[in-house]
């Protein structure tokens, strides 16, 4: 039996080697969606019609005393970030909730995906 067939999960039954699989899965389409809003980010040329409000992100923004003045072009910056954010915490709890077999997006799949994600793990105190 050769090596790559001996590793799936259907050949040696293994419940580890299918979240294994899930999670290359998974990493795979965050890829994807990261390629995707980079080529996006690229070629944006009218700031405006951001799916963000950059005067929301801007009063978000000012509610941190130590910001006294925000460049437009540093807000932009910002306002990409939110949405790549937003954009990768969803679709974390989207996979989420798949995997429980989930057709709505529910605050547990959010929970689980920050929990599930170390890079997300500051927001453990919200939730």
């Amino acid at each position: 039996m050769d090596q790559q067939n001996h590793n799936t999960p259907q050949a040696n039954g293994d419940i580890t080697g299918a979240h294994l699989c899930h999670h290359h899965h998974q990493q795979q389409q965050l890829r994807t969606l990261w390629a995707d809003m980079y080529r996006e980010i690229e070629q944006m040329k009218i700031f405006k019609n951001m799916n963000l409000s950059l005067t929301t992100i801007k009063k978000i923004m000012e509610t941190d005393e130590d910001v006294q003045m925000i460049d437009d072009e540093a807000l932009v910056v910002f306002a990409c970030a939110y949405e790549m954010f937003i954009l990768e915490l969803t679709h974390r709890a989207w996979t989420h909730a798949e995997k429980n077999k989930h057709q709505t997006l529910q605050k547990n799949d959010i929970v689980a995906a920050i929990r599930q994600t170390d890079r997300l793990e500051f927001l453990e105190d919200i939730v």
